[in-house]
């Protein structure tokens, strides 16, 4: 008798935002990655650099704006570099917090 294989399901990054420290896939969160000219906004996830991830709650963007961010980048936050959070931030569609996307560690 052949064994059959186990059906595998396919492997979901998961990153932990900034901001409330809920693990969530990577898709579903903004990175910000420190660079020599300062932070940038990572669409594509592929920029080299040190990264944090937040996702789109404006909560969570105010929280890392205060400081969890600077943490987690290693670096201080120019004004320049507040300036630009804050405009991203300005553009977030205010919804509902994300539970049933949550994993249980």
């Amino acid at each position: 008798m052949v064994k059959k294989s186990p059906i595998r399901s396919k492997h979901i990054p998961q990153r932990t935002c900034v901001g409330c420290h809920q693990v969530l896939p990577k898709r579903t969160l903004t990175r910000i990655v420190r660079t020599v000219t300062g932070l940038q906004i990572d669409n594509t996830g592929k920029l080299p650099g040190r990264g944090a991830y937040i996702h789109d709650q404006k909560p969570c963007w105010q929280s890392a704006i205060k400081g969890k961010l600077a943490t987690a980048l290693r670096t201080e936050l120019t004004e320049q570099d507040r300036e630009l959070l804050q405009n991203y931030m300005e553009n977030i569609p205010v919804s509902t917090p994300i539970e049933d996307q949550t994993v249980n560690r």
